[in-house]
């Protein structure tokens, strides 16, 4: 009878196990035994895929965590399970932190040793708002068109029996997945430094300031060079960072250029030339009207499913219903959130915020309770990029040549495991 590890990869939101086929394949090609015969054992999880995301960050974990029981139970016909480490992508990272906190609460810790707890571009304190107009649009349609876990995103879910949101249940050091989080003898984020449209780096880094931003919160313009100088001391880099540009003279003719807007409104592949681009502008309207048609669809499903799952006399012994039990709360909190989930890519240069995120108390709480434990984190450089997010995890290289550069953040996880 073998000892195995099992390493648990959890895709994101509309995702599927195919988004982290590198990460299982690096992983794989890096460790197969450890010098004291233990196996790596990848699975990909695949109870939560697409249309199953919509479902909430809870439901999510709750799928996951059958599904590793039902992995083990195969493993365990001739092996045996002694170690365990979790690898979350975007959304799959939160879904983690609740995965966790269901197996500490079945006693699997108790018989398995924690190891490696890792995410890549993940929301830790929820997606970000900005002080814009699309900004404040995205944070009211978002709780309404993504069903529970929208809700769980923008924080105005009633997830405990004291009627406060999920994400801070989940970042207090007096609740269960905390706990579970603080077992793990390696934990490690991944983050994009910059470019990440989706996954900001203060979010996906656990921070409450923006070294990109042009301004502080004061309105006081910052040093972006020395900012930059400064987070490189700081951490240790997957990436090597790339170096700046030097700042153009004021009235030149690349002064002028730097002025011009540098992300485009439509993604490289919409963005076509004269008269084409008069017929992507002219449908426009209707594009975006099906689109929202198309997620309210997949949100009332959502809706009918979660039903079924909290009628189901079965699921009552699930951690949400236990939790209520037990919690002691703390004040309730709304934060809003905004997410951008096309993950195109261009030929544009580094994109350097012009204000800093909005947060809320409770997400600077968040990110104060987060940071006690001894988290390492790593920040990834993608310039020239539209938008960073799937890079980060080679999430589709079949599709996008691009994605593949994101392979040496994928080779230092990998190299980082401890198995």
């Amino acid at each position: 009878m073998a000892p195995i590890h099992l390493l648990v990869l959890i895709h994101g939101m509309w995702g599927n196990p195919g988004h982290l086929a590198e990460l299982a394949r690096i992983a794989r090609e890096t460790h197969s035994t450890a010098s004291d015969g233990t196996k790596l054992h990848v699975l990909l999880a695949e109870a939560n895929r697409e249309d199953s995301t919509y479902d909430g960050i809870d439901w999510g974990g709750e799928r996951v965590a059958d599904e590793v029981a039902d992995e083990i139970k195969q493993l365990e016909v001739d092996d045996e399970v002694v170690r365990f480490s979790v690898t979350g992508y975007s959304l799959g990272g939160l879904v983690a932190r609740y995965l966790v906190g269901i197996l500490h609460q079945r006693g699997f810790f108790e018989k398995v040793t924690p190891v490696n707890f890792n995410t890549i571009a993940t929301p830790h304190i929820g997606l970000l708002r900005y002080p814009s107009f699309i900004s404040s649009v995205f944070s009211s349609l978002g709780p309404k068109l993504l069903s529970r876990t929208g809700e769980q995103f923008y924080c105005v879910d009633e997830w405990s029996s004291n009627g406060q949101p999920l994400l801070l249940i989940m970042a207090d050091p007096d609740k269960i997945f905390y706990q579970a989080l603080s077992s793990f003898k390696h934990i490690r984020i991944y983050a994009n430094a910059i470019n990440d449209t989706t996954v900001p780096y203060v979010t996906g880094a656990i921070e409450t300031e923006d070294p990109f931003a042009e301004h502080d919160t004061n309105g006081i313009e910052i040093d972006f060079d020395d900012k930059y100088e400064k987070l490189v001391k700081i951490y240790s880099l997957p990436n090597v960072p790339p170096p700046l540009p030097p700042k153009p003279a004021v009235l030149s003719v690349d002064w002028f250029r730097s002025m011009t807007p540098r992300r485009p409104f439509l993604p490289p592949s919409l963005q076509l030339r004269f008269p084409l681009n008069l017929i992507i502008y002219t449908f426009l309207p209707l594009v975006l009207s099906l689109v929202i048609l198309r997620f309210s669809l997949k949100t009332r499903s959502s809706r009918a499913r979660i039903k079924l799952l909290e009628a189901n006399s079965s699921n009552q012994a699930k951690l949400i219903h236990i939790f209520a039990q037990i919690e002691s709360g703390v004040e309730g909190m709304v934060v809003d959130l905004v997410d951008d989930p096309n993950p195109s890519s261009g030929g544009v240069n580094i994109t350097r915020p012009q204000a800093h995120p909005i947060l809320s108390p409770y997400q600077r709480k968040s990110a104060a309770w987060l940071n006690q434990l001894p988290i390492k984190k790593e920040l990834a450089y993608f310039t020239d990029v539209r938008n960073s997010h799937a890079m980060i995890v080679c999430r589709d290289v079949k599709r996008f040549e691009v994605h593949k550069l994101g392979e040496g953040v994928l080779r230092h996880w990998a190299n980082a495991f401890v198995l």
